[in-house]
């Protein structure tokens, strides 16, 4: 008969464990909800033996945060090859798989959470907006955007985030038309800045060249030349 030893793990290992099981937790509760003695018997530990890795849940949820808000800026990665229209959906979808993944934990990360006003949670924050930033600039394939291109592109970001999080409560809208209507909101944010801007409307011509007629940015000229019948002529003088 043997009996069964557990592993002493290593300091570093120990941290990770119990950053994973907290952001386990935040994802399914605010992180005001959960308190030490949860994370430690999670984890299979005492508490004072969390706070022997952490001086508090302040920093315990900080170091969640981080690996959240690392996931999340991941999430925006895409091969820069194909049409843009379907490359944002792909990303829109892996962004709501986080969402829906990590529902009260990204309300928290984006809202931050307990720790509301902290320069370490703002800056995570901040990381990630300007990680999708780049991102959708790279997509574009624009080094130095104008002024109103960066207007467009930082303001889909705060829109995608805005979305997720009012969609979160209560969830009235389905996933899957939202993903597409985040999509056509930035082909609507730069079609509007097109029109006062030359140089964004180059943008949008090239955005639009490859697309297919099926494609999502295509979809969205379908809707709306569907929708012209119904605006009486004279309003559109």
């Amino acid at each position: 008969m043997t009996t069964g030893v557990r592993r002493r793990m290593g300091v570093e290992e120990r941290r990770q464990q119990l950053i994973g099981v907290a952001l386990e937790l935040f994802s399914h509760r605010s992180p005001d909800e959960v308190s030490i003695d949860e994370i430690a018997a999670a984890a299979g530990i005492s508490r004072p033996l969390v706070y022997h890795y952490f001086p508090g849940k302040q920093s315990l949820y900080e170091a969640a945060l981080r690996r959240a808000a690392d996931e999340l800026a991941g999430r925006f990665l895409e091969p820069p090859h194909g049409p843009l229209g379907a490359r944002l959906l792909r990303v829109m979808g892996r962004f709501f798989d986080f969402v829906d993944e990590h529902g009260p934990g990204f309300a928290a990360l984006m809202r931050g959470g307990p720790a509301v006003g902290s320069s370490t949670t703002n800056a995570m924050i901040d990381e990630v907006r300007q990680a999708a930033y780049e991102q959708i600039l790279a997509h574009l394939e624009i080094e130095r955007p104008s002024a109103r291109m960066e207007l467009v592109v930082r303001s889909w970001v705060s829109l995608a985030e805005s979305t997720a999080l009012l969609w979160l409560d209560g969830r009235r809208v389905p996933r899957g038309e939202l993903e597409l209507q985040l999509v056509h909101d930035f082909a609507a944010l730069t079609a509007v800045s097109a029109a006062y801007d030359a140089e964004t409307a180059d943008i949008l011509v090239r955005m639009l060249a490859d697309e297919p007629a099926d494609g999502p940015f295509g979809d969205l000229v379908g809707r709306l030349v569907e929708l012209a019948p119904r605006v009486p002529a004279q309003r559109l003088r």
